[in-house]
Parts: C-alpha cells; sequence; structure tokens
C-alpha cells in the first residue's frame, strides 16, 4: 500500500514567497518613491506619470533579469554537483554507499540501519538519494531561472501599479499625501501576508517594511525637492 504524505510545510514557500513578496515590495516602493520624487521637484502630472510608467517597465525587466541570472548560476551549479555525483556513483558505487551511510549514521541512525536505509535508497534512486542528502537538492528547491524570472517581474508589475493607478486619479495637489498614504498601507499589508505565510509575527513584519518603505520615499522625495525646479 502506497502512503501520501499530504501534510505541508510552510518551508514549501520559500522559493516563490521570496520572490513574489521581493518583487512586489520593490514594485511598491521603487515606482512610489519615484512618482513622489518627480512630483516633489516639481514635475508636471504628465512627466510624473511618465516616470512612474518608465520606472515600472525598467523594474520590472531588471527583476526579471537579475533573477534569472541568479537562479541560472545556481541550476548551473546544482547540475555541476549533479553529474559530477553521477559519475561518482559510476565508478565508485560502494564507496557512495559508504558516503551516504555515514551521512544517516551522523544523523543519529545506527550503523547496521544505516547501511540497509542507504542500500535500499540507492537501490530505488541512487542519484536522487545523494543529491538530496549528500548536496542538499531536492524537488522542491531546485533552481527554476525561467519560472523564478517571471514570478519577479509579474510580482513587480502588480505592485508597481498600485502607486500608479493612486496617482493617476488624485488630484495633482493631492499626489504627494496619497501616494505616500497609499503606498504605505500597501507595503503593510504586503508585509502582514508575507508574514503570515511564512509563519513569522504578522506585527512585525508589518511594521519592518513600512518603516524602510517611509524612509525611502522621505529620501526621494527630500532629494526630489532639493534639486527641483520651482514651477
Amino acid at each position: 500500500m502506497t502512503v501520501h504524505h499530504m501534510e505541508q510545510h510552510r518551508t514549501e514557500r520559500i522559493g516563490w514567497l521570496r520572490a513574489a513578496v521581493l518583487g512586489a515590495n520593490d514594485g511598491i516602493l521603487s515606482t512610489a518613491s519615484l512618482v513622489l520624487g518627480v512630483a516633489a521637484a516639481h514635475g508636471s502630472r504628465r512627466n510624473t506619470l511618465v516616470a512612474g510608467v518608465a520606472g515600472l517597465v525598467a523594474g520590472a525587466m531588471s527583476m526579471a533579469a537579475g533573477e534569472y541570472v541568479s537562479v541560472h548560476s545556481q541550476a548551473d551549479t546544482e547540475q555541476a554537483a549533479l553529474k559530477l555525483e553521477r559519475e561518482e556513483l559510476g565508478t565508485d558505487n560502494e564507496g557512495e554507499h559508504r558516503e551516504l551511510a555515514s551521512i544517516y549514521v551522523s544523523r543519529g541512525l545506527e550503523p547496521l540501519l544505516a547501511e540497509r536505509v542507504a542500500q535500499q535508497l540507492m537501490d530505488h534512486d541512487a542519484l536522487g538519494a545523494h543529491a538530496r542528502d549528500e548536496l542538499g537538492i531536492s524537488e522542491a528547491l531546485i533552481a527554476r531561472p525561467i519560472q523564478a524570472a517571471l514570478s519577479s517581474a509579474a510580482s513587480f508589475a502588480a505592485g508597481a501599479v498600485l502607486p500608479l493607478i493612486v496617482a493617476t486619479i488624485a488630484s495633482h495637489a493631492l499626489l504627494v499625501p496619497l501616494v505616500a498614504g497609499t503606498s504605505l498601507l500597501f507595503l503593510a499589508l504586503l508585509g502582514s501576508l508575507a508574514a503570515k505565510a511564512g509563519g513569522a509575527s504578522v506585527g512585525a513584519g508589518a511594521i519592518r517594511v513600512t518603516f524602510w518603505g517611509a524612509l525611502a520615499m522621505a529620501v526621494t522625495a527630500g532629494v526630489g525637492a532639493l534639486f527641483g525646479t520651482n514651477p
């Protein structure tokens, strides 16, 4: 009888959660800061919106490219390690069996039991057993460059469009306070959702992301006001 393990763990969410939260957070913060900086520099409404849209496109492409390169490097490293492990299994199967058994002994198994476990796992899937227990490579956490790039770009764009919508519907006179206020609210909600999904403190997550978001927007707006020209 086959037993399927259905329990879900938060560690399975780490990869996509990190990319989604990072992308959306950057999208909200960078776009809102850019809009506030241009507005504080007395830019016209059109210039402010154009800057925001340009920031959305550039940021999404930058996130996609950066995430793709980073995760692809991880994937290359994993593939090289698996290739070496495959070669070692072909040339020294007994040595690899002893190595795997020693890993299980170090984790608390009796030597005899560790030998049996290692043998059974290698009979079933030798490369998979060594990838998981020796190299730390598992199917749930394996690097997926294209998926990471697309999710980062999408999450950035989803976050960036929020302050842009506010900037579009707000009057020019209220653009700065409305974009700043709603963006901080968006950041707080994002921090809370991320903390809840990861099993961390919701309040701490919201406060942390809101504080740094407020600081970034204040600095950007200050620079815009300092170097901007009077209307």
